[in-house]
């Protein structure tokens, strides 16, 4: 029994430090990803404020405050690249 008892209390510490590690990782994936998302809103806010510009030259139609969705951009781009093949 106490044998038993030992051996899993060195799984349990084993288990903690793991844990431990995996956390600070977690953490560190976390603030990268917030940096980036940063980045990436800053981006798409000069782009809209340069497209704002031809926005308001063209009644505005998408309303200043639009995000473009890169998704659809992105597909849009690989369609037409495909049908001029």
């Amino acid at each position: 029994m106490e044998r038993l008892n030992s051996k899993l209390y060195l799984q349990n510490c084993y288990i903690m430090k793991e844990n431990e590690r995996l956390r600070k990782k977690a953490q560190l994936l976390n603030q990268e990803n917030q940096a980036l998302l940063t980045e990436l809103k800053q981006k798409l806010s000069k782009g809209n404020k340069g497209n704002n510009n031809n926005n308001n030259n063209n009644n505005n139609i998408n309303g200043p405050n639009t995000l473009l969705d890169l998704s659809l951009s992105s597909s849009s781009t690989q369609n037409a690249s495909n049908s001029t093949n």
